[in-house]
């Protein structure tokens, strides 16, 4: 699986000088954990997530304490630009699935904006990969009939099984097509490894 099969998109992005309440508004109406900051020529300057928004924001709360909070705490950061990341990880379209997970674990990120260039054309998350396991094994069946039905709409046939994302192939066309086969099965998002028998 490449990562434009698991992507996002279209991307809700963000600009450096827009509040951070807004941004917090933002992601918060689109259920997403991060957003790319664009300048106003769409080139990405950095990324902005749940956790620097929450920076500053809240005060401690009186109650909590049994001695009085003296004295008043700096003010919070107004501008997207004030708490965003501007060192970010990237990915492009045809990264793979396996690459985008060591990103996500080593980085500690949940989110990689996928870039076309210079341009953001998705975003990928920890959900969208969750997202993409989470299909059930008819689902991925069928859609590995289709694609080899598309590429064989002739023959030869295989029979597929999928059970827990690994699917099986069974039929024997000849070393060639077999080969075509399992590649296309591969392809197909959630299928997470095939087999092939005689």
């Amino acid at each position: 699986m490449l990562a434009r099969d698991i992507m996002t998109g279209p991307v809700i992005t963000l600009l450096p000088d827009h509040s951070v309440r807004w941004a917090i508004r933002v992601l918060f109406a689109n259920a997403i954990t991060a957003a790319p900051v664009l300048d106003d020529d769409g080139t990405l300057v950095g990324i902005v997530s749940e956790m620097d928004l929450l920076r500053g924001e809240f005060q401690p709360d009186p109650r909590a304490a049994l001695r009085p909070i003296l004295g008043h705490a700096s003010p919070p950061p107004l501008r997207v630009e004030e708490v965003m990341t501007r060192q970010v990880v990237t990915v492009t379209p045809t990264t793979d699935a396996a690459r985008l997970v060591e990103l996500l674990v080593s980085k500690r990120v949940k989110s990689l904006p996928v870039l076309r260039g210079d341009q953001v054309v998705g975003m990928v998350s920890r959900r969208d990969l969750i997202r993409v396991l989470a299909r059930s094994d008819e689902e991925l069946r069928a859609d590995v009939l289709a694609a080899l039905s598309e590429q064989y709409p002739l023959g030869p046939r295989w029979e597929v099984a999928v059970h827990d994302g690994v699917a099986t192939l069974s039929g024997h066309a000849d070393g060639h097509h077999d080969r075509i086969a399992d590649l296309l099965a591969r392809t197909v998002p959630g299928v997470v490894r095939v087999r092939h028998l005689p």
